[in-house]
């Protein structure tokens, strides 16, 4: 079962499916369900349209992939993968009544970007079979998969999720439990920074952006990517390395805050560090 039929859970849905999995794709309201798996068929078929997966292919990953709007739905699973909002306390209550309901062999895993998978451990009675499973966004595209085993964790639990996500076509690379993991521990004060550097007056957005493209050779700029990611995210994950590691080199810039105090969150918004067309286009 994935737990979310957002952009990350839709999109951990549709690789689990295509790589031959049977997906509970479950969500509060089916109209979420129901968008979840409306960009699920755009990206099969915009893969279609390009050759890489036969008709026949795209038709069976779907048959695959079953609403759900019931946790209890989760009762025959051996996986559940939480792709809920990055908020401790949903995602508690979500791994609470999952625990409840998975049979006792089954592995809980957080597609959670930095909070502790320890703590979300810790409130199921499973803590040896709770592990962290980050997928990099857009899931369909991206290769990496970020597996966090927290202080519990078994080591079979780890051998398991790493195979799942290798036969969903990821690479998987095992980590420890800690603020932010590796991937937003680095990635984020990078962010962070180059927002510091519009703040103070340094460079504009675009330049921040053009220097570490023809720079540092990043496909996409820090600030670009922030608005990809969202910033309200951005900040979320900034405040958990900062009260994680009590350091003052994890403070979030005030104009982060600005903007996400603003509604200013980037793509999903309109509106960041750049201006969006509808659709998410740079206008």
């Amino acid at each position: 079962m994935v737990v979310g039929a957002g952009q990350m859970g839709a999109g951990i849905a549709q690789v689990a499916a295509r790589a031959g999995y049977r997906v509970l794709l479950n969500d509060i309201k089916e109209e979420l369900v129901e968008k979840g798996l409306g960009v699920i068929r755009r990206n099969l078929e915009r893969d279609v349209a390009k050759g890489r997966l036969a008709g026949g292919e795209m038709a069976e990953t779907l048959a695959r992939i079953i609403a759900s709007t019931r946790l209890s739905d989760a009762g025959g699973a051996d996986l559940a993968i939480e792709a809920a909002t990055e908020n401790m306390s949903i995602k508690t209550a979500v791994f609470r009544e999952l625990d409840s309901i998975l049979p006792r062999e089954a592995v809980l895993a957080s597609n959670t970007s930095s909070l502790p998978i320890t703590e979300l451990a810790a409130v199921t009675g499973r803590p040896e079979k709770v592990i962290g499973m980050h997928f990099m966004n857009p899931v369909p595209v991206m290769q990496l998969v970020e597996v966090i085993g927290g202080l519990a964790t078994a080591p079979e639990t780890c051998d398991l999720v790493m195979e799942a996500a290798r036969r969903m076509g990821k690479t998987a690379v095992l980590v420890k439990d800690a603020p932010g993991f590796v991937a937003n521990r680095v990635l984020m004060p990078m962010i962070n920074e180059a927002v510091f550097a519009v703040w103070e007056g340094t460079a504009t957005p675009e330049a921040v952006d053009s220097i570490m493209k023809l720079g540092a050779n990043h496909p996409m700029g820090p600030l670009a990517l922030a608005d990809l990611i969202g910033l309200d995210t951005c900040l979320a994950i900034m405040e958990v390395l900062h009260a994680g590691f009590g350091d003052p080199k994890y403070r979030p810039c005030p104009l982060l805050r600005q903007y996400v105090a603003a509604g200013w969150l980037g793509r999903k918004s309109g509106r960041g560090f750049y201006v969006y067309e509808q659709g998410g286009g740079k206008a």
